[in-house]
């Protein structure tokens, strides 16, 4: 189970890391679709087909928000429903002190 609990993290991280790439690449609706590739228009419809990069980069931007989302419910089904038959969280419930720690001594008691 933790080797799941751990592919699951990975895909989370490479899909959240996807997310901010493709949107810091993204123009705004005035830029030009072409100008991060070092030419005019014609290299962006060279690579990405006629629409330019704009569909493309949205799609895959749609497509990495849905994996991201998909393995945090994953993570958080998989975090209430494996924590050794105890449902929900950390339970200190029957953690014991091994040692005593002794209470701080006050300013006047050092004197």
């Amino acid at each position: 189970m933790e080797s799941f609990k751990t592919l699951i993290w990975i895909i989370n991280v490479f899909a959240s890391l996807a997310i901010i790439v493709l949107v810091l690449i993204q123009h705004g609706k005035g830029a030009d679709a072409g100008a991060s590739f070092g030419g005019g228009s014609g290299s962006a419809q060279g690579v990405f087909g006629s629409a330019g990069n704009a569909n493309f980069l949205s799609r895959m931007t749609s497509f990495s928000a849905m994996i991201f989302f998909a393995t945090c419910l994953a993570l958080g089904y998989v975090h209430t429903n494996s924590n050794n038959g105890k449902q929900g969280g950390i339970d200190f419930s029957d953690v014991q002190q091994s040692t005593q720690v002794a209470a701080p001594q006050s300013a006047s008691e050092t004197k």
